[in-house]
């Protein structure tokens, strides 16, 4: 049973570290022809959005906002292909219950 807490506790050491060096990552999308960016980090928190003001009337409402959701989605894909690699690398492992 001390081992399994024992490795209860290896494992969030682990993520803890692992969670330092994502939220050192980032990713940007755009979406709109690059009229709408979002930037993350590998925590997925978003950390900036960028919208060209031409978007900003209210004519183009539905298209900013699909335009916000498209970058975000993709930027959440992009940030998670670095999180797998980046744990890949560093030998990030479950351990077995």
């Amino acid at each position: 049973m001390f081992n399994k807490l024992k490795q209860f506790k290896d494992l969030r050491n682990q993520a803890k570290q692992m969670q330092n060096m994502l939220a050192q990552e980032s990713a940007e999308a755009d979406a709109a022809w690059g009229k709408v960016k979002v930037k993350i980090n590998g925590n997925q928190e978003v950390l900036d959005i960028q919208i060209d003001p031409e978007l900003l009337s209210p004519d183009n409402k539905e298209k900013l906002q699909n335009a916000i959701k498209d970058a975000t989605n993709e930027s959440i894909k992009k940030i998670q292909r670095i999180m797998a690699e980046k744990m890949q690398q560093s030998g990030f492992k479950m351990p077995e219950m």
